[in-house]
């Protein structure tokens, strides 16, 4: 089982949303919960919030499917920041001159999976 969740638009810059992100990839979701609700950066309150998404929207999948849901069989499978659009302000500088301020804005997007265990294998089989 698979899901995903989303967040666009997000007021925060790519290359810091990475940082936060390349913590927690391939990582079981309770484990990059944990690691990401402590974590110094400002960027990994919103990561924080498309993971705990991703878990919900798998919670969700599973109760819509009629499946069983194993909340620690789900780890980070996908995880990746995409830059959004760019907001262009202007700040005042010296002799009435004005310097180009760049807001920079990502796109999170995160797919979480459930472990293939040794009895899912060999009940697939």
């Amino acid at each position: 089982m698979e899901a995903m969740a989303k967040a666009r638009f997000v007021r925060v810059t790519p290359m810091k949303a990475r940082r936060v992100v390349d913590l927690v990839r391939g990582k079981n979701t309770e484990e990059a919960v944990a690691v990401l609700k402590f974590a110094p950066q400002a960027a990994s309150e919103p990561v924080l919030k498309v993971v705990q998404s991703a878990v919900a929207n798998a919670r969700e999948g599973a109760r819509r499917d009629s499946q069983r849901f194993d909340e620690s069989a789900l780890y980070i499978s996908e995880i990746y920041v995409d830059e959004g659009p760019t907001l262009k302000r202007f700040r005042p500088r010296a002799q009435g001159r004005a310097g180009r301020v760049f807001k920079r804005t990502s796109h999170i997007t995160v797919v979480v999976a459930e472990r293939e265990t040794a009895a899912s294998k060999g009940r697939a089989r």
